[in-house]
């Protein structure tokens, strides 16, 4: 019995056939654990185990088996052993080829070289290294005459870019763009063409949003022409406008008021502040930093917009238009006096007051009429239009408290010049009757139950953003804050 099972140990089969009996359900077991670790791992990888296990490994158990059959015949006559062979470096082509793609481009990180290549590069070099490894493996296992086929490979190569030089010059010439990837999705150009956002790229053309359609410019125009990425700026974009002024109106007066506007606009960039200078003849050049070079429009827009109220709070002349039929001594005197009984006036204090700077003024839509942090000038109350007061929150949340209409009060805090914690936007074109504080105190010390008053509406107003912070739940930091 024991020369039998050496004489079984002898045979040459008997040593492969183990191996694959023994050895290919534990190689399928340990990929199938591995495939099944990959997948909960969501790894890209867990592909290309899954084609190792499922047909390169059983590939590998067949080839094995037949090279234990005798072979008769001429090298290059067929046989099943070739075919397995054949089905077996296939397969590996395209596993070997897969990991070098995972490795090399399906983990690269954000902005690396191997991040920018595009994907159809990637596609190219893929098939050409499977023709090529194609053409070896049957030339090693079939004996085909590989030499001939590289050389029709490469005269049709000749052949067909001389036929298409000036289709395929364009399309490599927008590849190459692509993979220096001058610019990204969002990103703001100007191209001899038209300027824009970039919405989309593909590897034929980039499509701008020019806010007056799509602009789509072939990628070989924009790599054969020069362009300017202002997203990419090292510094905030920065737009420019011109506005004239009286020239009785105090230079630097001008100057505060138009930076001051521009500083408050929405779109203003964080990290720097606007700028304006006299360039002679009442002319002053005003630039505002953005965000993004594509809002340059609106805020151009809105910043005229509010310069126009902001010029006549002012006592400015935009435009060297003296006249204000708004904000005329008849209409401030008859505001006062429908407003008399709240500050215990009669009639007879009216002139004092118009001529101690009491007067009516005008907000645009979206201005901010009070700002956290400040010390109201003065007292406003409201003629017409809403407000809306809020407290900044954590994290730059704002937490509204109450809307204010006609009537309501503002700056309550100049009496005791307290440092407010609330905001007050007006949420629509806002006309107020203005009080200086040293008004107010001169009417305060002549009328004490106007203190009174003064400090019962703080209170008031103090309760309303208590109420409203609890209900966004900051309440902590009520105790803090001052909200009039």
């Amino acid at each position: 019995m024991f020369d039998i099972l050496a004489d079984i140990l002898a045979e040459p089969w008997f040593w492969p056939a183990a191996s694959v009996i023994i050895g290919l359900p534990i190689v399928l077991l340990v990929l199938g654990e591995v495939h099944t670790a990959l997948v909960r791992r969501d790894s890209p990888g867990a592909r290309i185990v899954l084609l190792v296990r499922n047909v390169l490994a059983p590939l590998a158990a067949v080839i094995i088996l037949f090279t234990q059959i005798p072979q008769e015949g001429t090298p290059n006559e067929f046989t099943w052993a070739k075919v397995a062979a054949t089905a077996f470096g296939f397969v590996l082509i395209l596993v070997l080829l897969n990991g070098l793609n995972l490795a090399v481009f399906v983990t690269a990180k954000q902005g690396t070289w191997r991040n920018r290549i595009p994907s159809i590069f990637v596609d190219i070099a893929r098939v050409v290294l499977i023709v090529i490894s194609l053409a070896i493996l049957f030339g090693w296992i079939w004996g085909a005459d590989i030499g001939g086929f590289f050389t029709a490979l490469g005269v049709g190569s000749i052949v067909i870019g001389l036929a298409l030089q000036n289709a395929v010059g364009s399309v490599l010439s927008g590849l190459f763009l692509l993979f220096e990837q001058p610019f990204e999705l969002g990103d703001y150009i100007v191209t001899p063409d038209g300027k824009g956002r970039v919405i989309a790229v593909n590897w034929r053309a980039t499509h701008i949003d020019t806010a007056n359609g799509i602009l789509i410019i072939p990628n070989s125009t924009l790599a054969g022409a020069s362009f300017s990425n202002l997203t990419r700026a090292t510094a905030p974009f920065e737009t420019d406008t011109m506005v004239r002024f009286a020239t009785d109106d105090p230079p630097q007066e001008v100057i505060d008021v138009l930076v001051d506007v521009a500083n408050g606009l929405p779109e203003r960039h964080p990290g720097a502040e606007a700028s304006a200078i006299p360039m002679g003849k009442s002319w002053y050049e005003v630039s505002i930093p953005l965000t993004s070079p594509n809002k340059a429009y609106g805020t151009l827009g809105l910043f005229r917009t509010r310069l126009w109220y902001a010029a006549r709070r002012a006592g400015l002349h935009l435009d060297r238009d003296l006249t204000d039929t708004f904000a005329t001594p008849e209409r401030t005197r008859e505001v006062l006096t429908r407003l008399a009984p709240r500050f215990y006036l009669v009639p007879d204090d009216l002139p004092t007051l118009l001529d101690q700077g009491v007067r009516l003024e005008r907000f645009g839509e979206g201005e901010f009429v009070q700002r956290a942090g400040t010390v109201p000038d003065g007292i406003r109350i409201i003629v017409s239009g809403v407000v809306e007061l809020s407290i900044p929150g954590a994290q730059g949340s704002r937490v509204p408290v109450t809307q204010l209409q006609r009537d309501d009060v503002l700056g309550l805090t100049a009496l005791t010049r307290q440092a407010v914690a609330s905001e007050v936007v007006a949420l629509a074109d806002l006309a107020v009757l203005f009080v200086p504080a040293p008004v107010i105190d001169g009417l305060v010390r002549a009328r004490p139950a106007l203190a009174r008053d003064i400090g019962q509406a703080i209170d008031a107003r103090q309760d309303l953003g208590e109420r409203a912070l609890e209900r966004a739940g900051e309440s902590r930091l009520a105790a803090a804050l001052v909200i009039a």
